[in-house]
């Protein structure tokens, strides 16, 4: 697996990839997975346990369920430690995923949340939503 083949994929879309196996961000994420690694932090992993949490998602998982999907997360992403701090999307909430874009030399974020799209290309590092991470991942 080439160094350059990292990938950051956001929270909704893990989320995705977890209730909607057959939806387009989950098949974006499966492919990240496929093509090299995901990246995650601390925070990323944290925002992930805070939102599969939530009540909402009982009706559609068991407790279990989500922790197990927490926990393989967790054992096949590269957890990225945060030495240079980022501080550039309007929505400051996001900064995280640039953060582990930039400091674990990803070569992309995949991701629908406009707030990040907006900032397409960042540092050197391709912001892309899932339709277009499928059609063309970046090399």
């Amino acid at each position: 697996m080439s160094w350059s083949r990292r990938w950051v994929v956001d929270t909704n879309l893990l989320i995705s990839r977890l209730l909607l196996p057959d939806s387009v961000p989950a098949k974006a994420v499966q492919s990240a997975m496929e093509a090299g690694e995901l990246l995650v932090s601390d925070a990323t992993l944290e925002e992930l346990a805070n939102v599969v949490s939530r009540p909402k998602f009982d009706k559609y998982l068991t407790f279990a369920e989500r922790r197990e999907f927490f926990e393989l997360l967790a054992r096949v992403a590269v957890r990225v430690e945060i030495l240079r701090p980022v501080k550039a999307c309007r929505d400051p909430k996001d900064d995280k995923f640039l953060e582990v874009a930039v400091n674990g030399s990803a070569l992309a974020i995949v991701t629908g949340d406009a707030n990040l799209l907006a900032l397409h290309p960042f540092m050197g590092v391709s912001i892309l939503a899932p339709g277009r991470f499928l059609e063309s991942p970046p090399e």
